[in-house]
């Protein structure tokens, strides 16, 4: 589902209300542990995190305008997905949370490369996101992105 929300306030007061709370509460959780120079807003009609063109110029190399992106989050039809580009490009992030999820849910983890897929919002472990979170300085995230990007040129 895609809502045309101008602000991740406006994006969470347009998906059903049943998930309103949940929404609220997983923004919080990744606001409260963003580390410092990303910011929060509107990218790809999510509620997404990214560096600023003040901290990244060249942003996003598939579209220079779009600042590069990091973590996002959206109310699907069937779940609300959380996306993070780190857990896709370094793998021990990505073994970390896989070996983790389980001490946090009950559930089998529900995850493609970058998305975790979240049926029961009963089950987001809300504190496993927020160390997930803090698990990536932006300077990090920069440095993984540029490394990716020179390779895929070689």
């Amino acid at each position: 589902m895609q809502y045309n929300a101008t602000s991740p306030e406006d994006y969470i007061s347009q998906v059903p209300e049943e998930r309103q709370n949940a929404l609220k509460k997983l923004r919080k959780v990744i606001n409260d542990n963003l580390p410092k120079d990303f910011e929060e807003g509107i990218i790809y009609k999510m509620i997404g995190y990214y560096v600023p063109h003040s901290v990244y110029p060249n942003g996003y190399h598939c579209d220079p305008k779009t600042p590069l992106p990091f973590m996002s989050f959206a109310s699907q039809k069937n779940s609300v997905n959380l996306y993070h580009s780190g857990i896709y490009a370094k793998k021990e992030l990505h073994d970390w949370f896989v070996n983790e999820y389980p001490k946090h849910c009950k559930r089998k983890l529900d995850m493609g490369k970058s998305c975790i897929r979240f049926k029961y919002l009963d089950d987001i472990p809300f504190e496993l996101i927020g160390e997930l979170t803090r698990k990536m300085t932006c300077q990090e995230w920069i440095d993984i992105y540029e490394s990716a990007i020179k390779n895929r040129k070689k």
